[in-house]
């Protein structure tokens, strides 16, 4: 009979061992990411700071290409007003933000 509970028995051990804290990641800064600056330089990530002339223009399929070379970004995309998106962060890709007259409001990377 006491056979029966030993699979159980390791299920709860296993549970409890992924619950434990393990080594945290987190540098002494405080922050477990590097900072955008630093992945720009390392060319991992998109600066949006060079894609900021592109506010205040009408956007195109040209103008997105233009911008995510000069952003140095891997891809590039136009967020209009009510668009369903996906949200997980990509530092590779700028994000156009646009009003409904498809002028770009705002530029980030993620």
């Amino acid at each position: 009979m006491p056979w029966k509970f030993i699979p159980g028995a390791f299920a709860v051990v296993f549970l409890l061992a992924g619950c434990a804290g393990g080594a945290s990641n987190i540098s002494d800064s405080g922050s477990a990411m590097p900072s955008a600056s630093t992945e720009s330089r390392n060319g991992d990530t998109c600066d949006a700071d060079l894609a900021e002339s592109a506010v205040g223009k009408k956007v195109s399929p040209d103008l997105i290409e233009q911008y995510r070379k000069a952003a140095h970004a891997k891809q590039a995309r136009a967020l209009r007003p009510h668009d369903v998106i996906t949200m997980e962060y990509n530092p590779q890709r700028l994000n156009l933000k646009v009003d409904d007259q498809d002028i770009v409001v705002s530029v980030n990377c993620s």
